[in-house]
């Protein structure tokens, strides 16, 4: 995996894979052996892997060429013996995406009326309000959605000078362009609101954080909110391909799975780093998984992007001082011993277009108010305020890297503290705090994001990393170089002036994985942590044909 020759450990770990691959398909000698399931195959390229896919009897589904793979539909039997077929270096389940919801508890205040368009709050809570006054307001930069699909609303198609703005509209699914509003479930409309809604409320002010982006939809979901990873993974290499004609320079991802593996050999990840790679600026859902240690999903977990948590404002938007991190809000460390999330956004209660007849609004309609707004939580609309900050920075400064957007947004971001000055969370809840719009525009920041990361050497397979994050024998997380200063909760931690805003943000620092390292004492952060029951990996080969707890739109929450 690192240009080394393969260790004994290595050799014992291709035999386990191997065994286990075998084995499942012994298990399936019934009707069952019959049944193909889709995987993705992964070889040095998406034809290589084709051809090893139809070399055992497989079908071939996509065409995956921007991780050089294919779907393929295989069963148990040829599953097993693609292991051994030359040209074919991986397969992975293609696992399935689906939106999933729980039931909520309705919360009082938080309707609003539909005799007048509403206003939205968060665009002041980040301080994007500012920005528009002085014409900052996104135009010029796109923002692509991968989610369920669009619905046709004024204001989520036309600019505040009601020049149309939704550029592409795209099913990764069918691989055709839509021409008509395709979002039966709500959660892409409602996402994309939160970025690009033009319309001002009562107040004048804009419901948008980036009110005048070009908007570029991909739908990768159905009106139940399923999809693959096949679905997504395609979705961002149109993106890709499609990224200069359209001038995309953010990727609002607004879902996230728990990791089966290390975070360079999931296939999704793959992807999303590639568009890291060709300058676009991923932004990604913590996940609505929290509040316990390590529940950062996939592919909030690259430690690349721009991961994103939620807070709430606990329905006083004028009165910070009971701001809370949301309960949902997924925390760090990843498996790989990175800070994540990297910075919190309101994700509480937030107000957005859907339409009444979405799945979602039929499934809650308390928190619809009869118009085209709908209340809804999560660490999705989270990382949507910051998808639209994101636009703003660009059009701003254009000349801006995804790296220099990620070190702005993060140096410029306000930790919560509580009444001695002392964090009131923990690094690995909060990550740099909450973003600040204004800040970020006026700072000047640069090198403190992603240091000691070679994204070219990542996807290449030549060299992996992992952050600073280790447990102590009390249980503890620390930083390397500050062991007395545990992380995972403010007590103890010191927070002044200037420390971690220094020497470019030492905690987001990467350092060279070695073989073995992730199996050694302290460093696995639970007893036979190996992502998943029987789940192995080695030097590229990943052989399990056995579907895992699916992908999801992060999944409903209760109002926060």
């Amino acid at each position: 995996m690192n240009g080394r020759k393969p260790t004994i450990w290595g050799v014992i770990r291709c035999a386990l894979a191997a065994a286990i691959a075998l084995m499942a398909a012994n298990s399936h000698l019934g009707a069952e052996s019959f049944e193909p399931q889709s995987f993705l195959v992964q070889a040095v390229d998406s034809d290589s892997a084709a051809i090893a896919v139809r070399s055992v009897g497989g079908t071939v589904t996509r065409e995956l060429a921007i991780i050089g793979a294919v779907a393929a539909d295989l069963t148990a039997a040829q599953l097993a013996t693609l292991r051994l077929t030359k040209g074919a270096s991986r397969a992975f389940p293609n696992h399935g995406v689906e939106v999933s919801a729980r039931k909520v508890k309705v919360s009082t205040g938080n309707n609003v009326s539909g005799a007048n368009t509403p206003y939205t709050e968060y665009p002041a809570v980040v301080g994007a309000d500012l920005l528009h006054r002085e014409g900052i307001t996104g135009l010029g930069v796109t923002v692509a959605v991968i989610d369920s699909g669009h619905r046709a609303f004024s204001s989520q198609e036309r600019d505040t000078e009601n020049v149309h703005r939704l550029l592409a509209h795209y099913d990764a699914v069918t691989g055709r362009d839509l021409k008509k509003s395709s979002d039966d479930n709500g959660h892409g409309t409602h996402v994309s609101a939160i970025v690009v809604n033009s319309a001002s409320g009562t107040s004048g002010r804009y419901n948008g954080v980036a009110p005048d982006a070009g908007l570029v939809s991909v739908k990768a979901f159905d009106d139940e909110g399923r999809g693959t990873y096949a679905d997504v993974i395609h979705g961002i290499d149109w993106i890709i391909s499609n990224r200069d004609a359209y001038g995309i320079r953010v990727l609002n991802l607004s879902f996230s799975a728990p990791p089966q593996t290390a975070y360079w050999d999931d296939p999704l990840n793959q992807a999303v780093m590639r568009a890291w790679q060709a300058g676009i600026v991923v932004v990604a859902s913590a996940g609505n998984d929290g509040p316990g240690d390590m529940t950062v999903g996939v592919p909030g977990n690259v430690p690349y992007v721009i991961t994103v948590g939620a807070m709430t404002d606990a329905y006083t938007p004028n009165d910070r001082s009971d701001d809370r991190l949301a309960s949902f809000s997924a925390a760090g460390p990843t498996a790989e011993a990175f800070v994540k999330p990297d910075v919190v956004a309101p994700g509480g209660h937030m107000l957005a277009l859907m339409s009444s007849l979405s799945r979602l609004a039929e499934t809650h309609p308390e928190f619809h108010d009869g118009g085209e707004y709908f209340t809804m939580s999560g660490t999705s609309q989270s990382a949507a305020v910051v998808s639209g900050l994101a636009a703003l920075l660009l059009q701003a400064d254009p000349s801006l890297t995804p790296d220099d957007v990620k070190c702005r947004l993060m140096a410029s971001a306000r930790p919560a503290l509580d009444d001695t000055g002392a964090l009131a969370y923990g690094l690995l809840q909060q990550g740099a705090g909450l973003v600040d719009a204004a800040r970020a525009l006026g700072a000047d920041t640069t090198g403190c994001a992603n240091r000691g990361l070679d994204i070219d050497a990542d996807l290449a397979g030549t060299q992996h990393y992992v952050g600073r994050v280790r447990l102590d024998d009390h249980g503890e997380y620390y930083l390397t170089g500050l062991e007395d200063h545990p992380i995972a909760n403010s007590d103890g931690f010191l927070w002044n002036d200037g420390f971690l805003w220094n020497d470019g943000f030492l905690w987001n620092d990467g350092f060279l994985w070695n073989d073995g390292f992730l199996w050694n004492d302290g460093f696995l952060w639970n007893d036979g942590f190996l992502w998943n029951d029987g789940f192995l990996w080695n030097d590229g080969f990943l052989w399990n044909d056995s579907l895992v707890e699916p992908v999801a739109i992060n999944h409903w929450v209760e109002q926060e």
